[in-house]
């Protein structure tokens, strides 16, 4: 058997009330044994419920659900062989790090020496080698972190689910840590199930992306296929901030945007279109070489600027990686597209 996690047709209702609306409505999906999918999208788009449903937090109102070949639909979430680390890590603060480590195995009743070297492994894996008596709150945010990581790896888990893991990280934190949560995964061979709203934590770990908006999958793929062929607006706009304009879809297979022509990269039936475009494909030209447009806002963000311009397609958004020709407010250009970051899509 390929698959770690197979879920067939599944749905969730809140309660009783046949007429309440569901939450999950009839997904569909695999996870690959040794992969890391994670599964996206906007508050109360039901990837929190499906994932409780993978850990048997929650039972399917119908639909099955397979775990490495065995039905577990129906199984708590001690019959199954998973662990989930919560956004609130959820360490016991009277416990040190190494008693926190240890707490699943000794209440599996694995002999002491055994779960105390299983812990000691699981500690060196995440990098906290000497951290073995310290409290959590004499630990930092990324330190707890690593603990509830180690937590979860020690018991040998078929799944690894984490909800939200980096939200309460600053941002150099969240960098650190999806990279040793990807690491680890792909050293390990781990089959992991990962929570996030945070699309750039999305593309920067998986194998797979789930999409996830009210109670369906809008759309899975890999973190390329995604960015580069949304399938929809809603997955289109929520992949990396495009913005989407009116477009048309012409017989000769070009795409008209305004003045600007473009040749998508699949095939598109000719009419009305919609173009996602993200803030990095604008390219910002001399005047008289592309489609007019003015300077309205400029923000200076270290690494890059943030331009706003108005054009004859309204405002448009444009991150500019060029620190040397800073343009000033009220600066007549104009835009041109790269092929990068551009999408066509149908209209919904």
């Amino acid at each position: 058997m390929n698959h770690g996690v197979e879920f067939k047709n599944i749905t969730k209702r809140y309660g009783s009330d046949a007429s309440a609306p569901l939450a999950v409505k009839g997904i569909t999906f695999e996870i690959k044994k040794g992969s890391l999918t994670t599964i996206l999208g906007p508050s109360g788009c039901g990837k929190t419920t499906t994932l409780r449903m993978i850990a048997g937090l929650e039972s399917p109102t119908s639909g099955q659900i397979i775990m490495d070949g065995q039905d577990v639909t129906t199984l708590g979430p001690a019959q199954r062989n998973v662990s989930m680390m919560f956004q609130s890590y959820a360490l016991f603060p009277h416990m040190d790090v190494i008693e926190n480590v240890m707490y699943g195995l000794k209440m599996s009743n694995v002999p002491k020496a055994q779960a105390l070297q299983r812990a000691t492994d699981a500690l060196k894996n995440v990098g906290l080698v000497g951290y073995n008596e310290r409290l959590p709150s004499e630990l930092s945010g990324g330190q707890q972190q690593r603990v509830a990581l180690a937590r979860a790896l020690v018991l040998e888990p078929a799944v690894l689910l984490f909800d939200e893991p980096l939200s309460n990280l600053d941002a150099r934190l969240r960098r650190e840590m999806r990279e040793e949560i990807r690491g680890l995964q792909q050293r390990l061979g781990l089959t992991v199930a990962y929570v996030t709203h945070d699309q750039s934590e999305a593309l920067a770990v998986s194998d797979q992306i789930i999409v996830m908006d009210h109670g369906i999958i809008a759309q899975r793929g890999t973190p390329q296929d995604l960015y580069e062929f949304p399938a929809s607006e809603f997955v289109a706009g929520f992949m990396g901030e495009a913005m989407l304009f009116p477009a048309e879809s012409l017989a000769t297979g070009q795409v008209k945007l305004g003045p600007l022509q473009l040749t998508p990269k699949k095939p598109v039936a000719a009419g009305k279109v919609k173009v996602a475009v993200r803030p990095e494909a604008w390219q910002i030209n001399p005047p008289g070489s592309g489609m007019a447009a003015k300077l309205a806002k400029s923000a200076y963000l270290g690494s890059f600027y943030e331009y706003t311009f108005e054009s004859e397609l309204g405002s448009i958004f444009v991150v500019s990686p060029d620190l040397v020709n800073v343009l000033t407010v009220g600066a007549d250009v104009s835009l041109s597209l790269s092929s990068h970051g551009v999408s066509v899509v149908a209209v919904s």
